[in-house]
């Protein structure tokens, strides 16, 4: 499998669902800007949105993905899809009863979250938090069906399947929103409708490769099956070092409800801005590293190991540097062209940039977690990170301490991405330090040849960002469009071509899986 066009599709996908994502965002802004509604809206949504990492995406599949692996590569095709039969049933019936509860007790979940909500707009939030509840048992199965298919080298479904809520979230800013007595519960209908379909679009997939999942209404029986318990033990450790990033988020979440009134919305922006390389390239490159990972580890491939982590951190580097760059230099005008349109006001734009700014400054470590990471998760080695985290929740809210009283909301937003490199130095030293991974030759000539064209891009990017007025242009959308397409494409074309003057063989990234 060629790594460098699998991680072109996914990334391309990624994109459209980032670009989607986007325009969703864009279309919100303009109906409701920041106010108590998107508020109420956001917290809602992240609760589910939480679980959902700490469940599905995180936890299980970074315990599922590698015992998998091992058996489809040990164990055959029919030992492989029964364990995955009884997962599936264990999964299902779990999630039924947590959405469940979750539905029943969501004024004290509400609470939890967001203490600092009153009045009118917890009493939104609590209904919409019961109207998509239901998101995580959806997400939970889609991450099922996304690590079968993903081991199976299936890459494109998962990566599209985020299209599907953001089309929904479209349609009913634009449609459902002028029917609705409380408007912005169509946001919340459309979640709801988003996970059905993004669920719905794996079901054919599975069926081509043969691994559609069958569910028994037994779960007692599933539960004596090896493989599900294995997955069960990995998940405890998996939950304990997903849930401390979460944890991180539900904390941070808290405070910016006791700040000025707007905050959760102007981090949910920049957070937006934010996830845009942290999707494209880190949840990408993870996603490719894990399975390939997992079936070099289950091989006894060591050299293959190494060299996957290698690669997948020099692109790192590569590409989340300018990103990093790019949030930080050119937030403003970012900011303004996406967000700048309707009840979104100029005091918005300020606010929400500087936490883009400081989100920019630990991008490079919220990138590389997700790489390193999977080099433990393929080990089936969870608690090494567990511990790790438990470490890094302690410093990132210490961190908030001082940056919340210099920074405000944005002080939050620098605390999460320093963690996030604490947290990735921490992966990187224990990673050596067991030998799992050895660092291939040429690594401090690559980061010289890196820093001088960052320099030299930052540098445009500064020069470039004074000679327009981003928020002035306001009532110009396509002028300012157009403005922002012309800065990041000089400024692309810079930091390339500075590459390229100083060595560089982008031939050198392109990598087989074995």
């Amino acid at each position: 499998m060629n790594l460098h066009k699998t991680l072109a599709a996914i990334s391309g996908m990624t994109m459209l669902s980032r670009v989607t994502g986007l325009l969703r965002e864009v279309l919100i802004a303009r109906t409701f800007g920041a106010s108590a509604a998107t508020d109420a809206f956001n917290v809602a949504f992240r609760i589910p949105n939480l679980l959902r990492r700490l469940f599905a995406e995180g936890a299980f599949s970074q315990a599922f993905v590698p015992i998998l692996a091992e058996y489809k590569t040990q164990k055959g095709d029919r030992a492989t899809h029964l364990m995955v039969d009884h997962v599936a049933t264990v999964l299902t019936w779990a999630l039924t009863l947590t959405t469940l509860a979750g539905i029943v007790f969501a004024p004290a979940v509400v609470y939890f979250t967001a203490s600092g909500l009153e009045g009118h707009t917890f009493d939104i939030t609590v209904v919409m938090t019961r109207m998509m509840f239901p998101y995580i048992g959806f997400m939970s199965l889609v991450a099922l069906a996304g690590g079968i298919l993903n081991t199976w080298r299936e890459f494109k479904i998962p990566a599209f399947t985020p299209v599907l809520l953001n089309i929904c979230s479209i349609l009913a800013s634009l449609f459902l929103v002028p029917f609705m007595k409380t408007p912005i519960y169509a946001m919340a209908i459309a979640v709801f409708v988003g996970g059905v379909l993004q669920l719905a679009i794996q079901v054919p997939a599975l069926v081509r490769i043969g691994m559609l999942p069958h569910v028994s209404w037994n779960p007692r029986f599933a539960l004596t099956d090896p493989g599900v318990r294995r997955v069960l033990r990995q998940m405890v450790p998996a939950i304990a070092a997903v849930s401390v990033a979460q944890i991180s988020l539900v904390i941070n979440t808290n405070i910016a409800s006791h700040l000025q009134a707007k905050s959760v919305t102007w981090l949910t922006y920049a957070d937006r801005l934010m996830e845009f390389p942290t999707a494209m390239l880190g949840v990408a490159l993870g996603t490719i590293l894990l399975p390939n990972l997992s079936k070099a580890s289950s091989e006894g491939n060591t050299e293959e190991y190494s060299a996957l982590l290698d690669w997948g951190l020099r692109l790192s580097f590569l590409l989340a540097m300018p990103a990093a760059v790019g949030l930080a230099t050119l937030s403003v005008p970012m900011t303004a062209t996406l967000f700048h349109y309707g009840k979104f006001d100029s005091e918005s734009v300020t606010m929400t940039s500087n936490a883009v700014i400081a989100y920019g400054v630990g991008l490079i470590g919220l990138i590389v977690v997700k790489i390193l990471a999977p080099g433990f998760y393929a080990k089936q080695d969870i608690r090494t990170p567990v511990k790790i985290a438990l470490i890094v929740l302690a410093a990132t809210q210490a961190m908030n301490l001082l940056f919340v009283h210099l920074y405000q909301h944005a002080g939050l937003a620098l605390s999460i991405g320093l963690g996030a490199c604490l947290n990735a130095s921490f992966l990187y030293w224990g990673l050596r330090r067991k030998n799992i991974y050895t660092p291939h030759p040429g690594w401090a000539l690559f980061f010289v040849r890196l820093a001088g064209a960052l320099a030299l891009m930052a540098g445009t990017a500064l020069w470039l960002e004074r000679q327009f007025d981003w928020v002035g242009l306001r009532a110009h959308i396509f002028e300012r469009m157009a403005a922002l397409g012309l800065v990041l494409a000089a400024c692309a074309v810079v930091y390339f071509a500075a590459l390229l003057l100083t060595g560089f063989r982008f031939a050198d990234f392109k990598r087989v899986a074995k």
